[in-house]
């Protein structure tokens, strides 16, 4: 594999041209998601999940005998970079972009892919607007926050009907309907939090929320939103409540968010979709991304690998690479993936995977819950 690198890998443009030879045919696709920032480590596995799964695709001769060269562009999960990064894309001429990461630039994006006839799969925006508002041109690998509130606020139902619980959120699409989510069901449930309430995001300090939930007397804590964010507010709550517990959804999934919130992380729970490293189907793949890449494919790794096998099965089926002919492929087959086997409905929700499970950081790592 031939790898040209403007900038450092964790930069703004990464253009990898996978064994391309000189004025071959060639199809390019892109990769959106944080590469910067307080999400980085999500980005990284969406990054390197996918980049394996085309260097496996050109590794056997590329896709309808065209070799693949893809961009990977950094939108910091920020609106408007995902935007710019999003018209970089299409003046390029990608066919496929796997991302976004953020559902905010989901969202952002989607009409300006749409437009220019470009298939969006993304395998982390959870917010159901994304594929509920979004064109037939996006798909997604991964659950709903409507499915993910749900499950969350019945654990808190059944597990901790008598503590003080609070809920706070980022504001940002994936956060604020999380939190949201989840408090309807707890609501439907007959609990009512006492608190709910917002921060900023990328702050260094969360006093005036961290107050708040003390003058609450918070127990249980959900927080929907970033990793980088929600583990700076464990820490500094875990001061002054040090029996609090915290609860929230599939963004904590990297090991990152231990270094972040330190020996305050023990015990939190999240949710996310099952660990694709356990199935049987992604046994080799989980080991080369080991061997080769020196990396644990935790998280989304899996999930944007996937994507991009079930895009390409697509292809192969429709014996196209026009748009109109793969979407079509996309909703009406199902595809053999590190994921199992998946599909998906009309509006592009996939197909074929359980939703969530919980998963519980200990002092070295998380893992599945008992």
């Amino acid at each position: 594999m031939k790898t040209i690198i403007f900038g450092s890998l964790i930069g703004a443009f990464i253009l990898i041209a996978c064994g391309i030879a000189a004025g071959q045919a060639e199809i390019k696709i892109g990769i959106a998601g944080p590469l910067s920032g307080s999400s980085l480590a999500i980005g990284e596995q969406q990054e390197v999940g996918a980049q394996k799964a085309f260097e496996h695709l050109n590794d056997k001769g590329g896709l309808l005998g065209k070799e693949i060269v893809v961009i990977s562009v950094d939108d910091n999960c920020e609106p408007r970079q995902a935007k710019a990064v999003a018209r970089q894309l299409v003046s390029e001429g990608v066919i496929l972009v796997v991302g976004h990461l953020c559902s905010a630039c989901s969202l952002a994006v989607s009409k300006i892919y749409e437009e220019a006839g470009i298939i969006m799969i993304t395998p982390a925006s959870t917010n159901p607007k994304v594929t509920d508002e979004g064109g037939p041109n996006v798909f997604r690998v991964i659950g709903r926050d409507d499915q993910q509130g749900t499950i969350a606020a019945n654990y808190l139902a059944d597990n901790h009907s008598k503590s003080n619980i609070a809920i706070i959120h980022d504001s940002q699409a994936y956060g604020l309907g999380l939190a949201m989510f989840t408090k309807s069901q707890l609501n439907k449930r007959g609990i009512t939090e006492v608190m709910l309430g917002s921060y900023i995001t990328d702050q260094k300090d969360y006093r005036s929320i961290v107050d708040k939930l003390v003058s609450k007397q918070t127990d249980v804590l959900y927080a929907g939103g970033y990793s980088g964010d929600i583990g700076i507010i464990l820490r500094q709550a875990k001061k002054e409540l040090p029996n609090l517990r915290l609860f929230s959804g599939d963004s904590l999934v990297n090991a990152q968010f231990m270094f972040v919130a330190g020996e305050a992380s023990e015990g939190t729970y999240f949710t996310f979709g099952p660990d694709m490293r356990l199935k049987p189907e992604a046994g080799d793949v989980v080991a080369a991304i080991r061997e080769e890449d020196a990396y644990e494919p935790e998280g989304y790794t899996l999930y944007s690998y996937g994507a991009v096998q079930a895009w390409a099965q697509a292809v192969i089926i429709a014996g196209s690479l026009k748009p109109e002919a793969v979407i079509n492929s996309l909703k009406t087959n199902s595809f053999d993936t590190v994921l199992g086997k998946i599909g998906f409905d009309e509006k592009g929700d996939v197909t074929g995977i359980s939703t969530f499970v919980w998963y519980v950081f200990d002092k070295e790592d998380y893992s599945l819950a008992k």
